[in-house]
């Protein structure tokens, strides 16, 4: 080879991989991070991609999406949220409360999308909801401020009964403390008396509902929890073999056999985080988007497992119902 096509080569060889840069630009990376398992939040990721859609943004052809699952092992989300920080994601979607209290120490300059059933600014994920400041916004749940309401309408359900239950999870101390606290001030406000219960595995639901019995509580609530979330379909089978009135936030627990269900709807605030996360990949900065909140707030009745129950809604209680499972 001559001298000049040797050098022409070499020249040609060097500008390939830039042309091929310039025409592949890379992709940016949402790390997605969730303390549950993948197959309990299909229609959850469904709501985040459709919001994020709604963005712009579609995974696979303008922005790649790495998803982490801590498998309902709080203990895990530290390092998974230290993996994608050394990934150098372009934004972290941490869409649980344990994944935001997570990534928000662990990734200190990263814009982080938060989706939380607790009140952002005590659990200490922003500075204020109007104002986040830092590097971290996202999406709060109603559930924090309805979720005495689910102990009255137990009370309402089962007038007579002079003691409830609240079930946490200990696991998950943020929540479970506000929770407890806000439990039992509503408890003192309707006369009743709480017993806080506790769960963090499987395991521990058979020892809760043998304890219920024991303590002759007049119906459940179960706190917000993502792991309680993952367990709707068992936690309200459960109830309805002991014979024990439950409610959760979710309408996902009365649609699957659960008695009533009480508070905001989850895939929307998951769509609310998605579009947020698209509005960060546009250049929005997290300190100047404030917290959005939820508030489609709705009351769903299991009418065919009151009747399994022996239980018999009042008008007052069914004329609030947002929909009737019949």
């Amino acid at each position: 080879m001559k001298r000049r096509e040797f050098i022409l080569a070499l020249g040609g060889a060097a500008a390939w991989p830039l042309s091929a840069r310039a025409q592949q630009p890379t992709m940016p990376v949402i790390g997605f991070l969730r303390s549950t398992t993948a197959a309990s939040a299909k229609h959850l990721v469904a709501a985040y991609l459709q919001g994020l859609k709604e963005a712009g943004f579609v995974d696979g052809q303008n922005v790649a999406i790495e998803y982490r699952w801590a498998d309902d092992q709080n203990d895990r989300l530290p390092a998974l949220a230290a993996d994608l920080v050394h990934r150098q994601v372009t934004v972290i979607a941490a869409l649980t409360t344990p994944s935001a209290l997570a990534a928000k120490a662990t990734a200190t300059t990263i814009p982080t999308v938060f989706v939380t059933a607790g009140d952002p600014v005590r659990l200490g994920l922003v500075a204020s909801l109007n104002r986040p400041g830092g590097n971290v916004t996202g999406v709060t749940l109603t559930n924090a401020e309805v979720a005495p309401k689910r102990l009255q309408f137990l009370h309402e359900l089962v007038p007579t009964a002079s003691a409830m239950a609240l079930l946490v999870n200990p696991a998950n101390p943020s929540l479970a403390e506000s929770q407890s606290r806000d439990g039992m001030s509503a408890a003192r406000t309707l006369g009743l008396e709480l017993h806080i219960l506790k769960a963090s595995t499987e395991r521990d639901f058979d020892e809760v509902f043998a304890k219920l019995l024991q303590l002759r509580a007049g119906g459940l609530v179960i706190g917000a929890d993502p792991f309680f979330t993952s367990q709707i379909e068992r936690l309200a089978k459960m109830a309805v073999d002991h014979g024990v009135p439950a409610i959760y936030e979710f309408r996902e627990f009365a649609t699957a056999g659960g008695l009533l269900s009480y508070g905001a709807e989850l895939t929307d605030a998951y769509r609310l985080a998605g579009n947020y996360t698209g509005q960060i990949l546009k250049g929005g900065k997290p300190a100047d988007l404030p917290v959005q909140q939820s508030t489609k707030v709705e009351l769903v009745i299991n009418l065919k497992t009151a009747k399994a129950l022996g239980i018999t809604f009042p008008l007052s209680l069914m004329g609030r119902a947002d929909e009737v499972i019949e």
